[in-house]
C-alpha cells in the first residue's frame, strides 16, 4: 500500500549496499564565501604645482603635545536619584560631576578630569580604583515642586518669589535632592596615538584622543558659563548679540576643534553664529515675535506654543524656573488655594481661596502694573499649576531659537554676522587670549601647549579658464566675473509661443515685455511677441495659492491655441511667496511647461540681463562656454566619454522631523561638453543623507532609480556613446559618512550601470565637497580676501587623505569661505594638477550667472534642484499624491509621498532656476 502511495509501482526496491565498518563519510567543502572588500578614501597622490605661489594665513594654530608618553583614561558615568531610579534630564550632570570633584578629592586621588556632560569622564593616568561609587547632595532651590505659587501648598514655599522667612525654608534639607553617581573603568587610550596620526597613521584610538582633547575644550567653556553649541562656545556677552526681528538674536561665538594635519596637530578656531531668544521681560520678547503694540494685542494661543520650555527667573528673588504652559484666566481672575501658616483649634491648616493678582499685591505688597488682565506663566507640573505674573519673569540669556528663520531674518543675520577678514583676524586673536586655554589644568597635564600666531601655508593661484561667448568672441575675466557687454549668448534659444502670466504685481507689463525683446536681440535670443498676457482677477487674491494657481491656467488654456512653451510669470511683491511652489509644480510636473518667476522691483537692464541669462539656459540654449570645450582639450575629459554627475540632498527646516527628504541627481549631457546637464530628483525618508533609489529594481527588466534615465540621456545626446569615465561630486556628507558614499551609493551607481550592460564597467572618480567647514584664509597685510582661484593642499590638509580646499570665487562681502574637496577614489589616474584645474573649470560653467562660483557647477545644480523642488511638498495634499513608498527612520516607519515626475522636456533643461 505504501509502494503504491510512494511511486505507484508494486514491485519490492532493492535493499541499498552494506556500509563498511572502516567507512568515513567525507565531509562536503562550504562554498567560499567572497568576503566584501570595504574601500576606504585613497590617499594623497603629491601635490599640485601649477599656478602663482602666494603666502597665506589660516586660522589653525598650531598645537605641541610633550606628554605622548602618556594615557587618557575613559570611565563611564552613570548618574541615579536616591531612590536609584536613573537620571534621564539633561544638563544636570555638570553639577552633579562638579560636586563629586568638590567633595570626594582626595578618594579621586586629587586627579582633574574632563566630563563631557553625559556618559563619559576622561583622566590623565587612572582613578585609584576600576570602580567608583559616590553620593552628592545639591541644593534645589529651583525645584518647581516646592517654589510658586500652587494650590496645593503654603505661600511660604509656593506663589511667589519668596521673602526672608521663605529664603531659610529653602535651606532645609527637604529642598536638596540627593544622586548616586557609578564611576567605571571602560578603555585606555595612548597619547602616542596623536603622534601616530600625524603619521597618517590614523586608529579608532587616535580619533579618542582628539575627542578628549575637545571634551577638554568644551569643560573648559561650560566653566565660563558658555552656551555650547556641539564645537561651539557661545559667552553671555551683549557686545557679541544681534537683533535679527522677531525676538530673536544672533549670537556670536567660537568654534574650536583640534585636527590632524600635514604640519601636525593644529586648534581650528572659528567665529560661529547661532540663534538664540532675546533675554529680559518675557512682555517684551512676545510683543517683538509677533510685532505687536502692547501685550493686550497678543495671540496667546501662539505665545504659549513659543514660550514652552523656555527658563525665566523671577523677581525679586532671583529664582529659576522652566515655562510649562500659561494659565487659562488672566491673573486677577486665576484661583489658587493658599495655605496659612497658622492652624485653627483642630490642628489642621487653614486654607482659603485667592487670586494670583490678590496674593501679590496684598499679601506680597508687590505692584503689578499691568499683569491684571494678563494670563500668569504656569511653571508647575500640568496636575499641580504653579503660576507667576507675568511681568515678574524675565526670560534668562543664552536659550537657543531651533526654529526656521524667516526670509527678512536670515538676510538681516547675513548683514550683521559678517567680518571682513582683518575684523575677522582680530576676533579670533582675541578669542584665543579670552579662553585662556594654558590656564586649563587638563591641557598643561597633557603637556598641550597652544600657539598664538596664525599658520602659515603655501597657496597658489590658479588661472582663471578661457570661456567663449557667442560668435566665436572670448569673454575676458577679471577677478572671477565676466559681463556680456556687447556680446552674444554662445547659443541664443528662441522665445516662441509664450505668454506672461500676472499675479497681481504692479509693473508696467508692456515696458517689460518690450524691455525684454530689445535686450534678448542683443544677446542673439529672438523674442516673439508674447500670445496674451493674463491678469489675474482681484477676487482671487485671497484665495489659497494652489486655488490661484488652477483658475490661472484654467484661463491659460480656455485662450491659447494650443500649450505654450514659456510662461514669465510675475509674483506678487517676492519671488518666494506662497505661489512660487505649486506654480512651478504645475508647470514642471504637470504640463512641461518652461517657466520664469520674477518679482518686479527695480527692473533695470542689468536685472533684464540677468534674467536672461536663466531664460537662454532653460530654453536649450548656452550662455557661455570654456574654450576647453569648444576645441576639446581638457584632460582625462575630452578624449573619452566622460559624464560628470553633481548629487545633494535637501532636507526639511529645523523641526520639520516629518517632511521628507529630497534627493537630486544632475548629470552633464552631450559630451565632450561639460557646461550642459540635466536632474532627476526623488524623495526620500525625512533626514536621510544616502540617496536611497540610485538604482531601484523592481522587475528583471525594469530600473525605476535615478541613475537610469540620466545614463540614458548621456548616450543619446552623447552621440550613443556609452560613460567611459563617470565623475561624482557628492555634496553634504559629513567625513564619518564617506565610507558610506564609497560602499552604499557608489555600488548602487555600479548596479545601475551593470544594469543596463553587464559588460559595461565604467571607471569612477568619487570627490566630496564641503561647505560646513571652519577654515578660512587670509591674505597677509591686505585687507582683501585671498584672490578667486585659490588653491591649498598642504600643511592644514589631512596628513594621508587626498583632500585640497579651493577658493574659486571671489568673496566681494564678508570673508570668503573655501570648499573643502576630498577626492576619495580615482580610477581614471588624474595627476593633482589635471583633477584641481578640472574642479576650477567647472566653478566657470554656471550659466545662471557671469561670476565664478564657490562651489563646482553640477553641485550647485543638484541643490537648486532639491531644495527648490522641495518647495512644491510644503502644498502637497498627501492624500493627493500619486503613489507612496515606506521609508524607515529612527522614529519608526513613515510614509514618503512619491515626487512627480518631470516633464521630459523641463528636465533635460536647467528647469531648476
Amino acid at each position: 500500500m505504501a509502494e503504491e502511495e510512494n511511486g505507484g509501482s508494486t514491485e519490492a526496491l532493492p535493499p541499498p549496499p552494506p556500509v563498511p565498518l572502516n567507512f568515513s563519510p567525507a565531509q562536503a567543502e562550504p562554498e567560499p564565501v567572497k568576503k566584501k572588500v570595504l574601500r576606504v578614501p585613497m590617499a594623497r597622490r603629491g601635490l599640485g604645482s601649477k599656478g602663482q605661489k602666494i603666502p597665506i594665513l589660516t586660522n589653525h594654530f598650531k598645537v605641541n603635545v610633550s606628554n605622548v608618553d602618556g594615557h587618557f583614561f575613559h570611565y563611564s558615568v552613570a548618574l541615579f536619584y536616591e531612590d536609584s531610579r536613573p537620571v534621564e534630564g539633561k544638563g544636570i550632570g555638570r553639577k552633579v560631576l562638579d560636586r563629586v570633584h568638590e567633595t570626594y578629592d582626595t578618594e579621586l586621588a586629587g586627579k582633574d578630569f574632563a566630563y563631557d556632560g553625559e556618559k563619559s569622564l576622561f583622566t590623565i593616568g587612572s582613578l585609584p580604583r576600576n570602580k567608583l561609587e559616590f553620593t552628592v547632595v545639591l541644593d534645589d532651590i529651583t525645584s518647581n515642586r516646592n517654589n510658586g505659587t500652587n494650590g496645593n501648598s503654603s505661600p511660604g514655599r509656593h506663589g511667589s518669589p519668596p521673602n526672608e522667612t521663605d529664603r531659610k525654608r529653602l535651606r532645609r534639607p527637604y529642598q536638596s535632592k540627593t544622586y548616586k553617581v557609578e564611576i567605571s573603568f571602560a578603555a585606555k587610550i595612548p597619547m602616542q596615538a596623536i603622534a601616530n596620526a600625524l603619521r597618517g597613521q590614523e586608529s579608532e584610538n587616535s580619533q579618542e584622543a582628539l575627542r578628549v582633547l575637545d571634551i577638554i575644550l568644551r569643560q573648559h567653556a561650560a566653566k565660563q558659563g558658555c552656551l555650547l553649541v556641539r564645537q561651539s562656545f557661545f559667552h553671555n556677552d551683549p557686545k557679541n548679540f544681534a537683533d535679527v526681528g522677531g525676538g530673536v538674536l544672533g549670537c556670536r561665538g567660537f568654534h574650536s576643534s583640534f585636527r590632524t594635519t600635514q604640519s601636525g596637530l593644529s586648534l581650528n578656531i572659528d567665529v560661529s553664529t547661532t540663534m538664540i531668544i532675546q533675554p529680559g521681560p518675557v512682555v517684551d520678547f512676545l510683543i517683538a515675535n509677533q510685532n505687536a503694540k502692547d501685550p493686550f494685542s497678543l495671540d496667546w494661543a501662539k505665545a504659549k506654543r513659543v514660550l514652552k520650555n523656555l527658563r525665566v527667573k523671577t523677581a525679586p528673588a532671583n529664582q529659576e524656573f522652566k515655562i510649562t504652559g500659561l494659565s487659562e484666566k488672566p491673573c486677577r481672575e486665576q484661583m489658587f488655594t493658599l495655605k496659612q501658616r497658622s492652624k485653627d483649634e483642630d490642628g489642621e491648616v487653614q486654607t482659603s481661596e485667592v487670586t494670583v493678582y490678590d496674593y501679590f499685591v496684598n499679601h506680597r505688597n508687590i505692584d503689578l502694573r499691568y499683569s491684571a488682565d494678563l494670563p500668569c506663566l504656569n511653571v508647575g507640573k500640568p496636575k499641580r499649576p504653579t503660576y507667576f505674573p507675568i511681568e515678574l519673569c524675565t526670560l534668562v540669556s543664552l536659550q537657543r531659537y531651533t526654529k526656521a528663520l524667516s526670509t527678512f531674518q536670515r538676510a538681516s543675520l547675513v548683514e550683521k554676522s559678517r567680518q571682513k577678514p582683518q575684523e575677522r583676524m582680530q576676533i579670533l586673536s582675541n578669542a584665543l587670549k579670552i579662553n585662556n586655554y594654558d590656564a586649563e589644568p587638563l591641557l598643561r597635564s597633557s603637556g598641550v601647549s597652544i600657539s598664538s600666531n596664525f599658520t602659515q601655508v603655501d597657496g597658489r593661484v590658479l588661472p582663471a579658464p578661457k570661456l567663449k561667448a557667442g560668435n566665436g568672441d572670448d569673454l575676458f575675466t577679471r577677478n572671477g566675473r565676466w559681463n556680456f557687454n556687447n556680446k552674444r549668448f554662445f547659443e541664443p534659444a528662441k522665445v516662441e509661443r509664450w505668454a506672461v502670466v500676472n499675479f497681481s504685481a504692479r509693473c508696467d507689463v508692456r515696458g517689460l515685455v518690450r524691455d525684454l525683446t530689445r535686450l534678448g536681440e542683443t544677446k542673439g535670443i529672438s523674442v516673439e511677441a508674447p500670445f496674451e498676457v493674463f491678469e489675474e482677477s482681484p477676487q482671487l487674491r485671497r484665495a489659497p495659492p494652489v486655488v490661484r494657481v488652477d483658475k490661472m491656467f484654467e484661463e491659460i488654456q480656455s485662450k491659447l491655441p494650443g500649450a505654450p512653451k514659456f510662461l514669465l510669470c510675475l509674483l506678487p511683491e517676492r519671488k518666494n511667496c506662497d505661489i512660487y511652489g505649486p506654480w512651478k509644480r504645475k508647470n514642471l510636473a504637470d504640463h512641461g511647461i518652461v517657466t520664469q518667476c520674477l518679482a518686479p522691483g527695480r527692473v533695470n537692464d542689468q536685472y533684464l540681463t540677468n534674467l536672461l541669462l536663466k531664460i537662454n539656459a532653460k530654453l536649450g540654449g548656452l550662455n557661455s562656454m570654456l574654450a576647453a570645450e569648444v576645441s576639446p582639450s581638457i584632460p582625462m575629459v575630452s578624449k573619452v566619454p566622460t559624464m560628470i554627475l553633481g548629487m545633494d540632498v535637501s532636507h526639511g527646516s529645523p523641526g520639520q522631523s516629518d517632511v521628507p527628504s529630497i534627493a537630486a541627481v544632475v548629470s552633464s549631457r552631450q559630451w565632450p561638453s561639460i557646461s550642459r546637464y540635466r536632474a532627476s530628483v526623488r524623495t526620500q525618508s525625512p533626514k536621510v543623507e544616502m540617496i536611497d533609489n540610485i538604482f531601484k529594481k523592481v522587475s528583471d527588466t525594469d530600473d525605476d532609480g535615478i541613475m537610469r534615465e540620466l545614463l540614458l540621456d548621456f548616450y543619446v545626446s552623447s552621440g550613443k556613446r556609452k560613460p567611459e569615465h563617470i565623475i561624482v561630486f557628492r555634496d553634504g556628507v559629513s567625513e564619518s559618512q564617506f565610507n558610506q558614499v564609497l560602499n552604499i551609493e557608489l555600488d548602487q551607481l555600479i548596479e545601475a550601470c551593470n544594469f543596463l550592460d553587464e559588460k559595461w564597467s565604467p571607471k569612477f572618480v568619487i570627490i566630496v565637497a564641503q561647505k560646513n567647514h571652519h577654515t578660512k584664509f587670509f591674505q597677509s597685510g591686505s585687507p582683501d580676501n585671498v584672490p578667486p582661484g585659490t588653491i591649498i593642499d598642504n600643511k592644514v590638509c589631512h596628513p594621508r587623505n587626498n583632500d585640497f580646499y579651493l577658493c574659486a570665487h571671489a568673496g566681494m562681502i564678508g570673508t570668503t569661505r573655501p570648499t573643502h574637496y576630498h577626492v576619495l577614489l580615482d580610477e581614471v589616474g588624474f595627476s593633482p594638477d589635471e583633477l584641481q584645474e578640472l574642479v576650477h573649470n567647472l566653478s566657470y560653467v554656471y550659466q545662471r550667472s557671469t561670476t565664478a562660483i564657490s562651489i563646482v557647477a553640477p553641485i550647485s545644480y543638484a541643490h537648486l534642484a532639491a531644495t527648490q523642488v522641495g518647495q512644491w511638498m510644503k502644498f502637497e495634499d498627501a492624500s493627493e499624491t500619486s503613489s507612496s513608498h515606506g521609508g524607515l527612520t529612527n522614529a519608526g516607519p513613515v510614509t514618503v509621498p512619491q515626487l512627480p515626475r518631470l516633464q521630459e522636456n523641463v528636465a533635460s533643461s536647467m528647469f531648476f532656476c
